[in-house]
Formats: structure tokens, sequence, C-alpha cells
């Protein structure tokens, strides 16, 4: 997932189903304005999350708010062909891209599932590790999703979370600002979606900045919680371990 975030609340915030008629809507074009926006440079920093986690041959991954798929497929390659990994997201549009868009090899070493990051339909304790790309602003009870995801996996798994950041220069913050409202929407209003993607400023704006989240996480009972700004801390890597 990319860009929108409600949390309980916020002023201004946005209900789950609201927020999943979003990424439904978005879902023919998503892939295409990441890259443009990013200008391609997500991809390297969906490698450095999946890095982080540490995913290994055989092991089983969940790819939570998965969106269409990119970092599954990369844990698949990981984990792969003993292993496999399951993509959870709340969007039937990018499950469905997700699952045409990826070699059929790896296919195989995937479970494309619709499910609810507060409610995940798995019994305790089924995962050795987990990654959240771009998903986390999207849940509407941020700590409850921790206690989710701590739930499902394994002692001593492992966690990568990839998110925006608010960074901490001044200077850098106007950037964000300026390229979120001057490059950002309108690119997506060419595209028909401005007022959808415009909600990336303010969820950026809500959303808890690194020692936050880490605090979070603690508090839902993971032992090793690291937060750790990249591109100038206009996003970051939430690194946990259960």
């Amino acid at each position: 997932m990319s860009s929108f975030t409600s949390q309980p609340n916020a002023p201004n915030s946005t209900s789950a189903t609201e927020v999943r008629q979003i990424f439904n809507r978005i879902a023919p074009i998503y892939d295409r304005l990441n890259d443009w926006l990013s200008l391609g440079q997500h991809r390297i920093w969906k490698k450095m999350a999946v890095s982080w986690g540490n995913p290994q041959l055989g092991q089983t991954w969940l790819d939570l708010c998965c969106g269409s798929g990119d970092v599954a497929a990369l844990l698949a390659r990981r984990v792969a062909p003993t292993g496999h990994v399951f993509g959870v997201d709340f969007s039937k549009e990018l499950l469905a891209i997700a699952a045409q868009k990826h070699l059929p090899s790896l296919q195989k070493s995937i479970t494309w599932q619709e499910g609810d990051a507060l409610a995940l339909d798995f019994a305790d304790a089924t995962f050795d590790g987990a990654t959240i790309a771009y998903g986390l602003r999207n849940v509407i009870d941020i700590p409850k999703c921790f206690a989710e995801l701590h739930r499902v996996l394994k002692s001593g798994a492992n966690v990568a979370i990839l998110d925006f950041h608010r960074p901490s220069d001044p200077t850098l913050v106007k950037f964000q600002e300026f390229y979120l409202a001057n490059i950002v929407v309108p690119m997506a209003k060419q595209q028909n979606v401005e007022a959808d993607y415009a909600y990336i400023a303010p969820s950026i704006e809500r959303f808890p900045i690194g020692s936050e989240q880490v605090k979070l996480a603690k508090n839902a009972g993971f032992s090793q919680a690291t937060h750790y700004p990249i591109v100038n801390g206009m996003m970051g890597i939430l690194v946990l371990q259960k």
C-alpha cells in the first residue's frame, strides 16, 4: 500500500471503509504512479526493508498491507522453494493485480489473501517474520495492528516496516510539503485521482515519528525495536524482533 491513513479520533481522519475504497479506485494506476512519483526509488527502499527483515530459505513470512505484491515477491525469492509468503491486504483490486503481475514461479510460493490488519485470520505464532510497506499509516488503530502482528509471529521473529516519515530538518519538511503539493497531487490529478492522493500530506502529519513507533511496538510486546531514517529522514524503516 502507499499513501493514506486514519487513526482513532484524528482530525479529518478517514474511515477504514473509505481507505479501502481509495485503494480499490487507484489500483489500476497504483504501480505506475509509484514509479513516477519516486523515480523508481521505491523498489530500492523495499529491498532495503526486506534485507533488514532478513528472511531465510524455508521460512513462512507475512507481507501485511501487501498492495500489488512487490515486497511479497521479494520475500518469496528469499524463502522459496521450501518456504511460503502470505500477502494480505484489504483491497480486492490490488490483490487481483498482485496475483497477475509476478512470475508464475514466484506465485507458487505466495498466497494472496484479503484480510484485516487489526484481526488477522491466522493462529498464534504462525510466521517467522513480517513486513509492511507503506501500509502502517493506513490502519485505524496502530497499537492494535502491532498487537496483532506480535500475536501471529513466532518467538524471535523479525519485522521490517517501511513508510513515510516526517524529517526533523525544517528545510526537508518544507521540501517534502512542496513535493507532495506540487508534484504528487498534480500528477495524480492527471490520472483523475487527485482527491485520493491529496491524503498523503495529512497522513504523514498524523503518522507517529520513529521514536513514537518504537514506543508503540515495545508496548505491544516486541523485545527489540529500532527506527532507521532513510532518504534524509523523509522515510524510515522500523525493525522489530519478537
